[in-house]
């Protein structure tokens, strides 16, 4: 039997907390944008959803609804995740001349059967012909340039928005795996909680954002750098501005780093040992979002002893993953969910 055989009609989609990506088969990432949707309160309508929704968020009017319809790396809200996914499946297929397409859906590897079940419903209902889905550790490797098919052991450590994704991957499964839900949302939601505490000043989700991307840091920095927040004094609620310092950000964020830590640190004790001298020799692969706080590739390689990598292009692992696997179906078969779940 043929999959994804006919050229151009394929779609891999890196389902994200905090961004969807979509690929299309030969033609590389067609669309990348904050999984956020503004929503019509009256109607039901589907206003904005992407950059144009995230822009919204906190902002908006009683009769508009400006969401992150997923929620620690599964769909939290089903209406508002099928219409997301309609609409940014709707403009990838209008751009590339796509219609009915076959879609691998990357999901986090802690999935239960009834959320794979939703993911499927809502992928097919924004008009998918055929949906596969594949654990984001899995495909994470794969997009990071790692033969999963070989009989050696790889760690890959992807951490996203939602979900952290600790796999040890070898003869094109994972052997051993952890997925805790300490992720980029609850490093900005430690950043966001600190203001608060210290400043006495609040600020918004993409205030916190923006300082954990721009200054936050797992290790003290050579100097420490600062940038200026914007937020609300909570004695006087006047507007107020300040500066934070990346210090002080490592600081609101260290409890949850090292529970990233200990969660790459558990996955390796229970790896079993001939893996593991594969994995002291190739090292730890870092992917997401979460893979460009400084120096936390440090820290992974100090508490573990072993050496750490970023993988190129860490925030497109996922949906690279999923374009390799649409084009190497035969090939990558038996990394799908669905392939394993359906024989």
């Amino acid at each position: 039997m043929k999959f994804f055989s006919i050229k151009g009609k394929d779609i891999g989609i890196d389902l994200g907390t905090a961004n969807t990506l979509i690929t299309v088969k030969g033609k590389g990432i067609a669309l990348k944008e904050p999984s956020v949707v503004a929503i019509d309160v009256k109607t039901g309508d589907t206003l904005a959803t992407g950059y144009e929704a995230k822009e919204m968020l906190g902002r908006t009017p009683q009769e508009i609804k400006a969401i992150r319809p997923l929620k620690d790396g599964v769909i939290a809200d089903f209406s508002a995740t099928g219409l997301m996914l309609k609409d940014v499946i709707k403009k990838v297929c209008k751009r590339y001349k796509v219609t009915k397409p076959r879609v691998v859906v990357g999901v986090p590897s802690g999935i239960t059967e009834v959320e794979e079940r939703a993911v499927e419903e809502a992928v097919l209902q924004a008009g998918a012909k055929e949906v596969y889905l594949i654990e984001e550790p899995m495909a994470a490797a794969i997009g990071a340039q790692i033969d999963v098919a070989e009989p050696t052991g790889n760690i890959v450590v992807d951490i996203g928005g939602g979900t952290t994704e600790v796999a040890v991957i070898s003869l094109g499964g994972i052997v051993v795996s952890s997925s805790i839900r300490t992720a980029g949302d609850e490093l900005d939601e430690d950043i966001l909680n600190y203001v608060k505490r210290e400043f006495n000043l609040a600020i918004g989700e993409t205030m916190a954002e923006q300082i954990k991307m721009q200054i936050g840091c797992a290790m003290p920095l050579m100097t420490d750098s600062s940038m200026e927040i914007r937020g609300r004094d909570l004695g006087t609620g006047l507007p107020k501005n300040m500066l934070i310092y990346s210090s002080q950000v490592q600081a609101a964020m260290q409890d949850s780093v090292m529970e990233i830590v200990e969660s790459v640190k558990q996955t390796l004790e229970r790896t079993p040992p001939e893996l593991s001298s594969d994995i002291m020799e190739r090292g730890i692969v870092l992917t997401g979002g979460g893979a460009l706080i400084q120096n936390l590739d440090k820290l992974i390689s100090i508490c573990t002893g072993m050496p750490v990598y970023i993988a190129e292009s860490p925030l497109e692992s996922v949906v690279n993953g999923t374009e390799k696997t649409i084009e190497d179906l035969e090939k990558l078969r038996t990394v799908l969910i669905t392939s394993k779940r359906r024989k």
